[in-house]
């Protein structure tokens, strides 16, 4: 008999139907989704920079006018864009150096160029130079001034150096009254065959005070001779040597 019920009250047509359901897919025609994929978002951004991943607002990105990071944000809301400039995740694809990347990327979010230990600044130019960042390109090469200017006033320095000798008694008095940019450098202990003042230890003093580049003829500023230490250390205590910073 058509139509007939079933014992649990579900007709074997009904029941037949939910069967074919369950093994039943809707294709919309819309591929599925890649959960490797990163989102499209219209307000960050992400990079993969020299293989690693940097994600960051687009506002940051547009604080260099004009620059190749602020097109690329501005390119990734085209939707004419070539799938060729992203990597497999979507993230856009810049062969370059992370490091130095991370630099310019903080120098965009807070206008400051600090600079990470190992790094230096000619790495950091090449890179403002490379993404086109004007500003970050001035501040780096004024960086760079600087500090080759440092360095050189350093190399250039020079100091007057002095020996005293003088009396334990009286060694806390003058270690105490050194002025006039004078700065202690070595105490060395005298040999009793050295020693010139009453019974009691001895010692050689040697302070230095930095000079100016100019040549001065006043002997109170002419440099010591290096000759001079050589003879400082033969009157001393043997193993002891004068070690200068």
């Amino acid at each position: 008999m058509e139509g007939a019920i079933s014992a649990g009250g579900v007709s074997s047509g009904e029941n037949t139907l939910a069967t074919a359901n369950k093994n039943f897919t809707v294709n919309s025609g819309a591929p599925s989704p890649d959960p490797t994929r990163l989102p499209c978002d219209k307000k960050w951004i992400t990079l993969n920079i020299g293989g690693k991943y940097f994600t960051t607002t687009r506002v940051t990105l547009s604080k260099a006018p004009n620059s190749f990071l602020h097109k690329l944000s501005l390119k990734s809301l085209d939707p004419k864009e070539l799938e060729s400039d992203r990597d497999e995740r979507g993230a856009f694809l810049i062969d370059r150096d992370p490091n130095y990347f991370q630099i310019v990327l903080n120098y965009l979010r807070h206008g400051k160029l600090i600079m990470t230990r190992g790094l230096i600044e000619e790495g950091v130019l090449e890179e403002a130079e490379f993404y086109n960042i004007t500003d970050l390109i001035k501040i780096t090469k004024q960086r760079i001034v600087e500090r080759d200017y440092l360095k050189e006033s350093n190399d250039s320095k020079k100091f007057v150096y002095r020996v005293l000798q003088c009396h334990e008694s009286e060694l806390t008095n003058l270690v105490s009254t050194l002025s006039d940019g004078w700065r202690f450098e070595q105490m060395i202990t005298l040999t009793q065959e050295h020693q010139q003042y009453p019974p009691g230890r001895e010692f050689l003093c040697v302070v230095s005070r930095e000079c100016s580049g100019k040549s001065h003829t006043n002997g109170s500023h002419k440099q010591e001779p290096n000759d001079r230490a050589l003879l400082i250390q033969q009157k001393a205590s043997p193993g002891m040597a004068i070690v200068r910073d």
